[in-house]
């Protein structure tokens, strides 16, 4: 049974999974940081100071300075600001997995360099069989020696 485990818990997919939860765990905490501290005050100040996860039904009637003070009455709430809270959490780490999924495949789709795109080799320059000056590949006379090329040279150009 102990081998049986050890061949569950230590496969790759397992361990990789396990990695992806802890890491999505800490990006979950970074993300619930942004939304309580940086949108969250500015939503408040948008909506002249109302902060959301204050914001409850209390079931007994009674008048609650806070969410926090209907509990420890123990009166049964309906706290639909903490509900607030938590669907703009979720959307704005939507977003940020978004725009963190649409950058890598972006990146996967930058072209790679292949063979076809690489510039084609550069072909020897034809020489003069005389002087070895370069001449034009359809010159039929050196532009250096003045000598009158061969006919075979003529047709490989």
């Amino acid at each position: 049974m102990f081998k049986e485990f050890k061949q569950f818990a230590f496969k790759g997919n397992v361990v990789d999974m396990a990695v992806g939860v802890m890491i999505g765990g800490a990006f979950g905490q970074i993300v619930s940081s942004a939304v309580n501290d940086l949108f969250m005050p500015l939503v408040s100040l948008l909506t002249g100071g109302l902060d959301f996860s204050n914001l409850f039904i209390a079931f007994d009637g009674g008048q609650y300075p806070s969410l926090a003070a209907a509990k420890e009455a123990g009166a049964a709430c309906f706290a639909y600001g903490s509900f607030l809270t938590a669907v703009l959490d979720f959307l704005i780490m939507a977003l940020c997995i978004f725009l963190m999924v649409k950058g890598i495949n972006s990146l996967r789709a930058l072209p790679k360099k292949s063979r076809k795109d690489m510039p084609a080799p550069a072909e020897k320059p034809r020489l003069c069989p005389y002087c070895f000056g370069e001449i034009h590949a359809k010159a039929t006379r050196c532009p250096h020696c003045t000598a009158e090329l061969p006919a075979q040279q003529q047709q490989d150009a």
